[in-house]
């Protein structure tokens, strides 16, 4: 059938072009109008149910509203992770789906599932989605300034006004408000004014609720025309509220509120405050985009929208961009496309300078970028974004993607050199083409499939690099179809005239000059060669340490042979689950002790902005304690975040660099390392454990794991105690565990509670029940949201509470009055006996309850609905697998030794990026050998012969040969992107190998049918034609694969420490790959042919060296 397409593209060779400049025209196109974005959407589909529950202590939530949610959102189908939150008035529950859910299904079910839970959640709570965007959402932050505006000012601006006209931008899920102050009227009573009064505080709140409002009385017809009627009520201001009558004194005088209350405007509880480079308070907002838009279109129309916007809002009102995935888009993409452009001009180079004949060096270069058109098509079709995954499946193509056309025009010349003039042109173009085309198409083809495990990676790691498998298979599948269509046409076209011969080209020459001694070696001692071979690849993965080192008693002998060890490469590489996804930014998290004040956290918070910014490497910083006002953030109060944004790396500063005894040892710009051990050096506060991580990679891992550090401990169980005790002793083991950079135990109980214990026989005695005293704390104490004023588009709220002198100390606490109505039996109706309004008596709350504080907890995590303890673990100057699995051992010690104590009923987990490490790990190992089999399916198909398959294969282990050693010299650990770029590598292996044994079939086939093939000098002759004689394709293609990767790994800026890590394999498992098949393959070649063969072995005659025939011209 190929040969039948080969033939059909000659015959064809108009509709073939046309369909080629088709191509290019919606190449064009497809590049145009993809979409841009950094990296794929990692996150999970994720379902937020948020629920407020205002005043309310975080065990309570727990109790009455996340638990009866996670509780039944685990029956929720496809729901893998059910992850619940409970804090200080408010309740978050993720429920996490299995990866390929579409989320707007997995929506539907959740409301579906919520709809039956109103009768088991309190009163007035009523549970909500929260927005239709991805762990990755938040695309872009501003601060708001002025100097003319307090913070409450520039609050209410933001919040109705701003807010909606950036939420009405196509593709913004929600903008969320942060910081600043939120206006609302304060109603502070006084107790002893309204014992005065013979008023309750309910007498006061009753009162507020009936003086705001405004109510329609339908219509009324005058004078033949229609009027609606409205009747006015809301209050207007502080003076409106102070005229409300709240009841009558003696002689009917009307009491109103200004008589037993003080109101004023005053802010809102924060559970949020805002920062801007250390200078003080600021107001935030965070742009939302909605899952599966155009960040960067949505990102443009945002700001646009914005600046249109302040030109409505007072004078010197301004705003400062804290956040612009804009640009982390704009880098990544810049350094992929300048490593595309750069791998283009480098194969266009290598093949120019091989062939010598500018015609024939443009038909790769043009089939070249028609298959990365090609590829862009099916991107657009499919909805793939243009990010450094997919350009860098392009990337790490580019010179495999000629390789064919290579093959094929090399193969053209020698068959136009050998027959021109004696056969038609076309007729030498197609038997040329018909020769190697079904062999390339099919080596083109099994680099594809070798790809396949990619497609096979789940979740995170399978989100991350499926983009990257796509572009590259759908740019091998064009470009294997362009080298027996499209190639064959060019190749007619353009290989004409004077052909200078191979043996005329100085690089050839010496290619040929260097090569052939080495195959006159090969075959001599062909059998040492082999052997030799076989020990290089054991040598790699030969375990020394394991089996030689540790076995061996203390002495000098140990310690000589652990010198040995760097020379064993495999048993040195470290693993992770990925490389850092460095953007640009940087993400300061510190983890200060629970309990910490709002006003404490705020002074923590412009301390440590003020400390970072100071670095001439930072543009600006941008911090945050607590949430914004949005689903998607539930960080409690004691949850600090600061985004770093750098300076573009060629605007920072050279600097010495210093090692570890102070001296001098460079001077340069620092590494983002450098910078990050500089930040945490000096930022340095009692009490707060520094962590340094990445925006958009922190807010994927703790959606995913709900872990901030790389590595999480989670102990589960039902007691909060209990956890923080086991959190606690886990802390001190992991302490000691070598490696550990910072280990912080969440402590569960570590907040600070006024608890109640109201005594049941005391208000008993008095006729009260425990909601009549618990009512009046509530409202006297934490304050009761009576209703909203409606000022123009403005709503605020309206709260009543005690005055402050009432409750700042224990001792005003229990000196609180629960009103008793009095007036014998009909003291329940409220009235005494003469028909009067019933006196009330005032009791003292330290004679029906006991006062005191205590610890419990600030926050309550679940997962499953089981309570959790988490242990945040970050590492230094070790790799996370091997830290693990040391950790791991010291935690299983200290539980058999009693260290640490586990009752029944507890757990612990691992979790963090060691999850997805160790999950990557068990998948690749059920796909990568089913995909082998796979690959050694169609190689036998395409070579017809067992030995032939076997042959090809072994261009994996050898190619490992110099992988490995790639990895080891860089320092780089096992990773998925590693184990990508080893995959590629594999089929990229068994296509040399297949080209390879091309070349020496075809000459071992030629001297056969020519009657040539009787002695072993023959077979030596023929390994001779189709080694020495072909080796400018091979070093061809191989030189194009190694120049077009090696970009890849001196590139910089974002996205660049990912793509290395699939190169660096590729490199060295190209090199030592095509030096062993050139020199191992022709003596396995040898072994495996001269069975049957008699006669010498001697080298071949030196006329065997003359030139083949001359062109003719």
């Amino acid at each position: 059938m190929l040969k039948a397409i080969i033939e059909f593209s000659l015959r064809n060779r108009f509709l073939i072009l046309m369909g080629a400049v088709l191509t290019v025209l919606g190449g064009i196109y497809a590049v145009r109008t993809t979409p841009l974005d950094a990296i794929p959407d990692l996150s999970d589909t994720q379902v937020i149910i948020y629920t407020e529950w205002p005043g309310q202590a975080p065990q309570i939530v727990q109790d009455q509203v996340t638990y009866p949610i996670t509780t039944k959102m685990l029956s929720v189908p496809a729901a893998k992770v059910v992850r619940g939150y409970s804090f200080y008035g408010y309740s978050f529950v993720y429920v996490i789906f299995d990866d390929g859910t579409d989320p707007y299904w997995a929506r539907s079910r959740v409301l579906e599932y919520l709809s039956g839970l109103s009768a088991d959640l309190p009163k007035n709570v009523t549970p909500r989605l929260g927005p239709d965007a991805t762990g990755v959402g938040w695309a872009f932050m501003y601060a708001l300034n002025s100097p003319k505006h307090d913070l409450a000012e520039l609050r209410s601006m933001q919040d109705w006004f701003i807010r909606y006209q950036l939420a009405s931008v196509e593709g913004v899920a929600e903008v969320a408000s942060v910081g600043g102050f939120v206006k609302q009227y304060q109603i502070t009573v006084d107790p002893h004014r309204l014992h005065a009064y013979n008023l309750s505080i309910s007498d006061i709140a009753m009162a507020v609720e009936r003086s705001n409002a405004e109510v329609g009385g339908r219509s009324m017809e005058m004078a033949e025309k229609e009027f609606i009627l409205r009747v006015r009520g809301y209050a207007q201001g502080v003076e409106d509220f102070r005229k409300i009558a709240v009841g009558r004194g003696p002689g009917g005088t009307p009491i109103q509120l200004g008589d037993v209350a003080n109101v004023q405007l005053g802010p809102d509880m924060r559970r949020g405050i805002a920062e801007l480079n250390g200078e003080g308070e600021t107001v935030g907002g965070i742009v939302v985009v909605r899952y599966g838009v155009d960040t960067r279109e949505v990102i443009s129309a945002v700001k646009a929208r914005l600046d249109q916007a302040m030109k409505s809002l007072p004078e010197g009102v301004t705003y400062t961009v804290a956040y612009d995935r804009t640009a982390l888009i704009d880098r990544s993409v810049a350094t992929l496309t300048g490593t595309l452009v750069e791998e283009s001009i480098v194969v266009a180079l290598v093949i120019i300078i091989f062939l010598m004949h500018l015609r024939t060096a443009l038909i790769p270069i043009i089939i070249l970028p028609i298959s990365v058109l090609a590829a862009f098509i099916i991107m657009h079709l499919q909805g793939i974004s243009s990010n450094i995954m997919s350009l860098g499946g392009i990337a790490i193509a580019i010179g495999v993607l000629v390789d064919g056309v290579i093959i094929l025009v090399e193969n053209t010349h020698k068959h136009l050199e050998q027959n021109a003039g004696r056969k038609p042109h076309w007729e030498v173009i197609r038997e040329a083409a018909v020769e190697v085309g079904p062999t390339i198409f099919f080596a083109l083809i099994v680099v594809t499939v070798a790809f396949l495990p990619v497609f096979a990676l789940e979740n995170q790691e399978g989100r991350l690099f499926r983009p990257l498998a796509f572009t590259k298979t759908y740019s091998m599948t064009a470009a294997a179809f362009l080298a027996i269509t499209l190639a064959p046409v060019l190749a007619g076209l353009f290989i004409r005239g004077k052909l200078k011969p191979e043996e005329k080209n100085p690089l050839n020459r010496f290619l040929i000059a260097v090569y052939h001694p080495f195959i006159d070696f090969v075959i001599n001692w062909r059998k040492t060669v082999v052997v030799v071979a076989a020990v290089l690849v054991v040598w790699v993965f030969f375990p020394w340490n394991a089996w030689i080192v540790q076995p061996l008693p203390e002495g000098k002998a140990k310690e000589l042979a652990a010198k040995l060890n760097p020379a064993f490469p495999y048993q040195n590489l470290g693993s992770e689950s990925m490389p850092p996804l460095y953007g640009g930014d940087l993400l300061y998290m510190p983890t200060p002790f629970p309990g910490v004040s709002p006003t404490k956290a705020k002074e923590i918070l412009q301390q440590t902005d003020a400390i970072i910014r100071t670095f001439p490497e930072v543009h600006h910083v941008f911090g945050k304690v607590g949430r914004a006002e949005t689903a998607t953030d539930p960080a409690p109060m004691d949850m600090i975040e600061t985004t770093i944004m750098l300076r573009p790396e060629k605007e920072w500063p050279e600097i010495d660099i210093l090692d570890a005894e102070g001296k001098v040892v460079a001077h340069r710009h620092r590494t983002v390392a450098e910078l990050t051990d500089a930040l945490n050096s000096a930022v340095q506060i009692p009490g707060l454990t520094n962590a340094w991580t990445m925006p958009i990679r922190t807010r994927i891992d703790m959606l995913a794991t709900g872990i901030k550090t790389p590595i999480g401990i989670k102990v589960a169980g039902p007691d909060l105690k209990e956890l923080e005790r086991i959190a606690g002793q886990i802390e001190a083991v992991i302490h000691g565990v070598p490696g550990t950079g910072s280990v912080f135990a969440e402590r569960v109980m570590g907040g600070n509670y006024v608890e109640f214990d109201i005594n049941r026989d005391a208000i008993t005695r008095y006729g009260l029940t425990v909601g009549d005293v618990q009512e009046v704390l509530q409202v006297a104490l934490g304050g009761m949201p009576l209703t909203t004023t409606v000022e123009g588009l403005e709503r605020y709220g309206v709260i009543l509470r005690y005055d402050r002198d009432y409750r700042e100390n224990l001792e005003a606490l229990r000196d609180i009055v629960i009103p008793v109505k009095m007036g014998g039996t009909n003291s329940a109706a409220g009235m005494g006996d003469a028909g009067a309004p019933a006196r009330m008596a005032q009791i003292p709350l330290r004679q029906l309850a006991d006062v005191r504080v205590v610890a419990a907890p600030m926050g309550v995590k679940s997962e499953a609905a089981v309570p959790n303890a988490w242990i945040y673990v970050d590492v230094q100057g070790v790799d996370i697998g091997r830290y693990v699995r040391l950790a791991k051992q010291t935690v299983d010690r200290a539980i058999e030794t009693g260290e640490l104590k586990v009752p029944t009923g507890y757990s612990i987990f691992w979790s963090g990026q060691f999850e997805y490490m160790e999950r990557a790990s068990q998948r690749l190992l059920i796909i990568v050998p089913v995909t082998l089999a796979i690959v050694a399916l169609l190689i036998f198909l395409s070579t017809g012969s067992y030995i032939k398959t076997g042959i090809v294969f072994l261009a994996v282990p050898f190619s490992l040969v110099g992988a490995f050693w790639m990895l080891h010299l860089l320092d780089y650990n096992m990773s998925v992107a590693v184990w990508v770029g080893i995959i590629a590598l594999a089929g990229l292996d068994a296509e040399t190998g297949m080209v390879m044994l091309l070349y020496l079939d075809l000459a071992y086939d030629d001297a056969k049918r020519d009657g040539r093939m009787r002695t072993t000098a023959d077979l030596r002759e023929a390994i001779y034609h189709g080694a020495v004689r072909r080796v400018r394709p091979k070093i061809m293609t191989a030189a194009t694969t190694f120049i077009a990767l090696v970009p890849i790994l001196w590139s910089t800026g974002t996205g660049a420490d990912v793509m290395k890590r699939i190169a660096a394999p590729m490199v060295g498992g190209v090199g030592t790959s095509v030096l062993m098949e050139l020199l191992v393959y022709p003596a396995i070649f040898f072994l495996w042919r001269q069975r049957g063969l008699s006669g010498p072995t001697s080298p071949p005659p030196v006329t065997s060296m003359a030139p083949e025939p001359q062109p003719v011209t």
